[in-house]
């Protein structure tokens, strides 16, 4: 073993990879999805709420497979549950390409949706038992910008593969990702900080698990405002990612691939956010850098929604970006420093994972706020679910980090 190596067969920077791309397979497979709905829905003649819900299923999938995943992490380990959901993900995917109809596409949808639902966390729980404290936060960040990574590739193929190869064979490109992943993952070990906690504890059941949640006042309060800001950013994040494209097109006139620059501009900006959050929450308080952020997300999503000229609006998308989705560089190293090792992927999916739930409700919500008013006006509300978020952060979150020791411990 190198001397580089702080876990068994697993480097830093093996593990990191580990974890970027399977976060990374995640953003590819949602935008991808939500590309095709026109052809998938003309293909087999879904209607709009059908079409709608193969998203909002997938969503409820990750949900579920993200807390039952994150349960069999602490329990099983790292390596092992995270190959199992790329293999679940593979094939389901797969299964996507031959479907026949509404029915069999919605259950293949919702059970590749359980195993992307594993990756956020578990890829997070393995960082921070892999990466040294003191780096806990730009590391997380740097798995945060894997899904970023995913979006990007998905706005910049799918406008020139889908004309090609129709939907299905997109469902089939879906797969390459996954691949990777899996090579990249199959001969790692587990880290040894868990391997030590699971030899000197005795098994742990899933109900302790979430106990541990809420183990005290304290780590009650932590665990509620982790949950409000991971809901808050997946509200945002799908309300603004899901409606924009339609919106460009139907008030500007832009074209899929002029919509697929701007998802790739602003989602530049989202990765830059990211990375900054990261290097700055590991020299200054990360409370103190959440809050930074989501002042200005209240304040760049008031003046977008403002914008008339398509160009502004095109870039502007970027800044707003940095400041609404930057944020989720921080929820990795923020659970981590939170909850033991003995339930830290459980904490991590579970509490992403139903802010995720919540979030699948802000495509809704956005979409009943423009029939009824504008989408300037439900852009402009948006910005009041920031200022929750900054309640939260004041109010409830734990201020330390860096720490190796956690909340909820074990007694």
């Amino acid at each position: 073993m190198s001397s580089s190596e702080n876990v068994r067969g697993v480097t830093p920077g093996r593990a990191m990879l580990a974890a970027i791309s399977g976060y990374a397979m995640d953003g590819f497979d949602l935008l991808i999805l939500g590309f095709m709905l026109p052809a998938i829905s003309l293909s087999l003649g879904l209607a709009p709420t059908q079409a709608g819900s193969l998203v909002t299923w997938t969503l409820i999938g990750a949900v579920v497979g993200g807390i039952l995943f994150g349960h069999l992490s602490d329990r099983l380990g790292r390596v092992k549950v995270l190959t199992f959901t790329i293999l679940m993900f593979s094939l389901f995917t797969g299964l996507c390409a031959i479907a026949q109809g509404y029915w069999d596409l919605l259950a293949y949808r919702t059970l590749a949706g359980m195993g992307l639902g594993g990756e956020f966390g578990i890829g997070m729980a393995l960082i921070a038992e892999v990466w040294p404290a003191h780096k806990r936060n730009r590391a997380s960040a740097w798995v945060g910008i894997g899904w970023q990574l995913g979006v990007l590739l998905a706005a910049f193929i799918t406008p020139f593969l889908l004309g090609v190869i129709g939907w299905r064979g997109m469902f089939l490109v879906g797969l390459l990702p996954a691949l990777a992943s899996f090579i990249i993952r199959r001969s790692m070990g587990e880290p040894e900080a868990f391997t030590r906690e699971v030899q000197a504890a005795p098994a742990i059941s899933f109900y302790r698990r979430l106990r541990m949640l809420v183990a005290d006042a304290r780590t009650a309060r932590a665990s509620l405002g982790i949950f409000i800001l991971c809901s808050v950013q997946n509200f945002g994040y799908y309300g603004l990612m899901i409606w924009m494209p339609s919106y460009l097109s139907s008030s500007f006139g832009f074209s899929l691939t002029k919509s697929g620059l701007w998802t790739a501009v602003t989602v530049i900006g989202m990765t830059f956010g990211i990375w900054l959050f990261g290097v700055l929450a590991d020299r200054f308080a990360r409370w103190k850098i959440f809050l930074f952020y989501q002042l200005g997300a209240v304040a760049m999503v008031v003046v977008y929604a403002q914008l008339k000229d398509p160009t502004v609006m095109l870039f502007t998308g970027a800044l707003m970006g940095m400041f609404v989705n930057g944020m989720i560089g921080g929820y990795g190293a923020l659970i981590s420093d939170t909850f033991p090792v003995q339930a830290r992927a459980t904490a991590q999916n579970v509490l992403f994972n139903l802010g995720r739930g919540v979030g699948g409700f802000g495509p809704l919500v956005i979409g009943l706020l423009v029939s009824h008013l504008s989408f300037a006006a439900a852009i402009t509300l948006l910005a009041l679910i920031y200022l929750l978020d900054v309640i939260a952060t004041l109010f409830l979150l734990p201020k330390r980090q860096g720490k190796e020791d956690t909340l909820g411990a074990i007694g």
